[in-house]
C-alpha cells in the first residue's frame, strides 16, 4: 500500500498539474488564475535543481569568476543597495523633513543628494517598476496598466502574467488528470538589469520587486511580488464569517458567509482552490469550528487538526491549512484569522489564503528553494502579490487598526529578508521594495485632505496620523540600512516609483464616451461590469483599466469598426484634444490635465498594445471605480467615498517619485528608468542598446570624479 502511494505521488508529481481560473477581485478586475503543483514536485524539482547546480558548480564558478573579475576590474563600486519605498511622495518628504522627523533621510541627503525622480506614463506601480528594472519605456516592456483587454472578448485580464492549463488531460474514473506543465508566462518583456549583471558574473539579491512573477532564473536569488495569486487564483480574496443576516454574498475583494451559532459553537469552512481534477471543478473546502467565550469575547478555533486561541481584534500568527484534491494531491496555504466580535453578532475575518512559502504550489522564488530558506530563517510570511487587504477596509470588514497591522507586518517581514540579504551579499546588488508607503497612503489620505468626501467614517478608531507615522517607520528602516552600508565601496539609493496625491472624484470615461457619441450601449443594457452592455457594432472607443481609452480598431479587436491607419490616428488626436482640459461639470474644477496619444508617447514594438489614449488626471481626480472594470454609470463625475482615498494614477508630471543617494549625482532631472543603467555603469557593465535610460553622473566615494566608468 505504501509502495502504491509512493508510486502515485511520483507519477502525479512528475506529470500532472491542475490549472485553475478565478474572477475574484482584489485591486481591480480578474485574478491571474492558479496552477497547482504538488508539494512533492516542488521539493523534488528544488532538490533536482540543487543536485544539478552542485554537479556543475565548479565549471559555473570558474566561468562566473572570470566574468566577474573582468566586470569588477572596471567597476567603481563593490556593492549597490537599492531600497524601494513604493509611492513615497516628495511633498510629504519635504514637509516631514522640515518638521525634523526624518533624520536618516536628512543625513543621507546631506551626505549625498536628494532629487525628485521622474516616473512613467501612466504612473502606476506595475508600469513604473517594469521601467525601473528594464531601463525602458512601456513601449518596450509591454506593461501599461494592471489590466489589459482580451481582444476576442473585450474582458479584462492581468497585464503581466498569463496562466494557462496543460493542453492534454487523462481521464481516470471521476478524475481528469492534466498531462504536462501549466503555461505560466511573465508578459513583461526585456530583461531586468540584474540579469545583465548576472551575465557578467555579478550576483544579486532581489526581494519583492513588483512584476517579477513568475520568477526568472539569473545569477542571484529573488522572491516575487505583485501579481503572485492566492490559492483561489485571485489577487486576494478575503473571507468574512458572520451571524448577521444583511449583506450576504460577495464583497468586492472578498466573500461574506452567513453562519449559525449553536450554543457557543460556530461551524463553517474555508474555501480553497477549485478542484480541476474533477469534472465539476468544485472548490476544495476545509472545515473549521469556533467555540465562543462571551465573557471575555474570545474564542477557540479548531482547523486542520490545530487549536488556536482567538482574542478580539487580534490577528493570529500565520496558520498552515491543507486542502486535499484527491489522488494524494494536497495544496498547502497559509492565512491569518482575526476575531472581530462575538456579540451581539459573531464576526470572523480571514485573510486571503496565500501560497505557503515552505511548500509553494506555484513558483514564487528563484531558485525554488529560496522561498523555503527564507521561511526557515524567519517563519511563514506573506506571499500574495498585494498582501495588504485594501478591499477589506474599503468594505468596512476591517477597521483602520486591522488594516494598518497588515501593512506594518508585511514591511517587518520584508525587513528581515532584506537585512539577511545585506549580510549575505557583500559584493553585488541588493534590492528590496517595501509596499507600506503605497498602501498606507492609498487608504489614509482622507485624513490629510480636509476636503475629502471620505474623511469621516470607516469605524470609530481612526488613525489620523497613519501616514506621518509610517514615514517615521520608513526613516527608521533607512537608518538600519545605512548602518549596513557604511563603507566607501557601497552606493545606497533610496527611491520611489511615483508620488501620491488625493483622489476625491472619479471620472466615468465610458459615460463621457457615450455622451460624446463614441460608445453605444445595447437597448437592454443592465449596467453590468466588464463592458457586457456595449454594442460593439456602433462603438468606436471604450475605457477599461486605470490607464486610459482604447480605440475599437478593426483587426485589433474581434468586433472592431475603426479602420487602422488614418482613421484611427485621427480619432486618437480628436479624443486627446477633447479630453485635455476637461472640467468637472459639478464644480468647474479641472479634471484632466492632459490626454496623451500612446502612439506618439511610447517607442518600441509593443506600443500598439497600449491603451490608445493615456489619461493624465489632475490632482484630486482618477478613473472611477466603475469605469476601471467596465461598469457604466449614469453620470461622468462621482465622489470617491471609499477608504481608498489617495492615488497616483494621474498626470505623471504631478506625481514624481524621490531619489536619495549616498553619493552626489550631477543630474537635475533623473528618471526612474535611469536607475538600472546607472547601476550597470557603476559596475563597469555596458548599458544594453535597447535601454532608454541613461547612466546618471554619480560621484566617486571621495566626492569627485563625476561621470561614467
Amino acid at each position: 500500500m505504501k509502495r502504491q502511494a509512493t508510486w502515485r505521488s511520483l507519477v502525479v508529481a512528475a506529470l500532472l498539474v491542475c490549472v485553475l481560473q478565478s474572477d475574484a477581485q482584489a485591486y481591480i478586475g480578474p485574478g491571474a488564475g492558479f496552477a497547482v503543483l504538488s508539494s512533492f514536485f516542488v521539493v523534488f524539482a528544488a532538490m533536482f535543481s540543487a543536485l544539478i547546480a552542485l554537479l556543475t558548480w565548479p565549471v559555473r564558478r570558474i566561468i562566473r569568476a572570470i566574468k566577474g573579475r573582468r566586470a569588477l576590474s572596471r567597476a567603481r563600486i563593490k556593492r549597490c543597495v537599492i531600497l524601494g519605498l513604493d509611492g513615497m511622495a516628495p511633498q510629504l518628504v519635504d514637509e516631514f523633513t522640515a518638521k525634523g522627523i526624518l533624520p536618516n533621510l536628512t543625513k543621507l541627503r546631506e551626505r549625498g543628494c536628494y532629487r525628485k525622480l521622474g516616473t512613467t506614463a501612466p504612473p502606476l506601480s506595475p508600469v513604473a517598476w517594469s521601467s525601473f528594472m528594464t531601463g525602458s519605456n512601456p513601449g518596450k516592456h509591454n506593461i501599461f496598466d494592471f489590466l489589459t483587454v482580451d481582444r476576442r472578448t473585450y474582458k479584462p485580464k492581468l497585464s503581466s502574467v498569463y496562466i494557462g492549463a496543460p493542453r492534454r488531460t487523462l481521464k481516470l474514473g471521476k478524475y481528469r488528470l492534466p498531462i504536462g506543465k501549466p503555461d505560466i508566462r511573465l508578459l513583461r518583456k526585456r530583461k531586468p538589469f540584474w540579469n545583465t549583471l548576472g551575465d557578467h558574473g555579478i550576483f544579486s539579491g532581489v526581494i519583492r520587486v513588483p512584476i517579477t512573477f513568475p520568477p526568472e532564473k539569473f545569477n542571484g536569488v529573488l522572491l516575487s511580488a505583485m501579481c503572485v495569486p492566492d490559492l483561489r487564483g485571485s489577487q486576494g480574496t478575503f473571507s468574512f464569517f458572520t451571524t448577521r443576516t444583511s449583506h450576504d454574498g460577495e464583497h468586492t475583494g472578498g466573500e461574506q458567509t452567513r453562519v449559525t451559532r449553536k450554543g457557543d459553537r460556530i461551524e463553517s469552512h474555508l474555501v480553497g482552490p477549485p478542484n480541476s481534477l474533477t469534472e465539476d471543478g468544485e472548490s476544495a473546502k476545509l472545515p473549521f469550528t469556533v467555540v465562543i467565550n462571551d465573557a471575555d469575547e474570545s474564542a477557540t478555533l479548531t482547523v486542520d487538526g490545530q487549536t488556536v486561541q482567538l482574542a478580539k481584534d487580534v490577528y493570529t500568527t500565520w496558520i498552515t491549512v491543507t486542502f486535499r484534491l484527491g489522488l494524494g494531491i494536497k495544496v498547502t496555504g497559509i492565512c491569518q484569522f482575526q476575531l472581530r466580535r462575538t456579540k451581539p453578532e459573531f464576526e470572523l475575518y480571514v485573510t486571503p489564503i496565500q501560497i505557503d512559502p515552505v511548500k509553494p504550489a506555484m513558483p514564487i522564488a528563484t531558485p525554488t528553494v529560496y522561498s523555503v530558506y527564507l521561511a526557515k530563517n524567519q517563519g511563514p510570511y506573506a506571499t500574495l502579490g498585494l498582501a495588504e487587504d485594501t478591499w477589506a477596509l474599503n468594505e468596512t470588514v476591517l477597521d483602520d487598526d486591522g488594516f494598518l497591522h497588515q501593512c506594518i507586518e508585511a514591511d517587518a517581514e520584508r525587513e528581515v529578508m532584506f537585512m539577511d540579504t545585506l549580510d549575505k551579499v557583500k559584493r553585488g546588488l541588493c534590492v528590496a521594495v517595501f509596499d507600506g508607503t503605497d498602501r498606507v497612503q492609498h487608504m489614509f489620505w482622507r485624513y490629510i485632505d480636509p476636503e475629502h468626501p471620505a474623511r469621516e467614517g470607516f469605524g470609530e478608531n481612526r488613525r489620523r496620523t497613519a501616514i506621518e507615522d509610517h514615514y517615521r517607520r520608513c526613516d527608521e528602516l533607512v537608518g538600519k540600512v545605512m548602518n549596513k552600508c557604511d563603507d566607501d565601496e557601497t552606493v545606497l539609493m533610496v527611491l520611489s516609483d511615483h508620488g501620491f496625491q488625493s483622489f476625491r472624484r472619479g471620472v466615468d470615461l465610458n459615460r463621457w464616451l457615450i455622451e460624446n457619441g463614441y460608445m453605444v450601449l445595447e437597448e437592454d443594457a443592465k449596467g453590468e461590469k466588464y463592458l457586457n452592455d456595449v454594442d460593439w457594432s456602433k462603438t468606436r472607443a471604450f475605457a477599461l483599466g486605470l490607464a486610459g481609452i482604447y480605440i475599437n480598431i478593426r483587426d485589433r479587436f474581434a468586433e472592431g469598426i475603426v479602420a487602422p491607419g488614418e482613421e484611427a490616428d485621427a480619432l486618437r488626436d480628436e479624443l486627446c484634444a477633447k479630453l485635455t482640459g476637461l472640467k468637472d461639470s459639478d464644480s468647474g474644477d479641472l479634471a484632466i490635465s492632459n490626454a496623451y496619444n500612446a502612439i506618439k508617447t511610447y517607442a518600441g514594438p509593443y506600443k500598439v498594445d497600449a491603451p490608445d489614449i493615456i489619461v493624465g488626471y489632475n490632482i484630486g481626480y482618477r478613473v472611477s471605480w466603475e469605469a476601471a472594470i467596465g461598469e457604466i454609470t449614469d453620470r461622468v463625475f462621482h465622489d470617491n467615498t471609499k477608504a481608498w482615498s489617495g492615488d497616483h494614477c494621474i498626470d505623471p508630471k504631478l506625481v514624481p517619485g524621490v531619489l536619495f543617494c549616498s553619493r552626489k549625482i550631477d543630474n537635475d532631472s533623473p528618471r526612474l528608468m535611469d536607475v538600472g543603467p546607472t547601476v550597470l555603469d557603476l559596475f563597469g557593465v555596458d548599458v544594453p542598446k535597447h535601454m532608454d535610460g541613461r547612466p546618471l553622473a554619480v560621484a566617486d566615494a571621495n566626492g569627485g570624479g563625476n561621470g561614467h566608468a
